[in-house]
């Protein structure tokens, strides 16, 4: 049985293939267990002590794991892990490619992710950050994040130092 064609249809397929395969970015839950090599890729581009590909396997694998990756034309720009725990989720890692850096890109990627912990029933998400990390910082404090501690010796260096993590949290509406 055929059906009719919307008369929209050309638009809904061009608006498909430019979010696919076009300029503009898109935020996706992330639960593809295969992407774990990708992400590993991606973390270590960021972090003194990247995570390793099994270390992803396992978090996207698990029930309480809210994932989610940016995309623009088949590639992964980045991503945001968080582990759920009842009313409250912590923002274990977020990651942007060195190319995409700089472009707000961080910021739509957060905020989808907050959103979609929202709609799951979160009302409170916590996270560790490097103080010496001022875009990082001044990310989640635009998207409403407060200090609220701090752990001394938490981040190792590559220099072999070690960095204070500050703890925030943010109230979901």
């Amino acid at each position: 049985m055929n059906r009719p064609l919307s008369p929209f249809w050309a638009l809904d397929w061009w608006s498909a293939w430019w979010d696919a395969w076009g300029a503009t970015p898109f935020v996706a839950p992330l639960r593809d267990a295969g992407q774990a090599r990708a992400l590993e890729k991606l973390h270590a581009t960021a972090f003194a002590r990247p995570w390793a590909a099994h270390e992803f396997e396992r978090l996207l694998c698990e029930r309480s794991t809210e994932a989610h990756a940016l995309w623009r034309g088949g590639s992964m720009l980045g991503f945001v892990l968080s582990r759920k725990a009842v009313d409250e989720a912590e923002i274990l890692t977020i990651v942007l490619a060195p190319s995409a850096r700089g472009g707000g890109h961080s910021t739509r990627l957060l905020r989808d992710h907050l959103t979609a912990l929202a709609f799951g029933g979160v009302r409170t998400v916590h996270l560790e950050v490097d103080e010496g990390n001022a875009p990082a910082l001044k990310l989640y404090q635009r998207a409403g994040f407060v200090r609220v501690g701090e752990r001394k010796g938490y981040y190792p260096l590559p220099d072999g130092s070690r960095a204070t993590a500050l703890t925030m949290s943010a109230t979901l509406s």
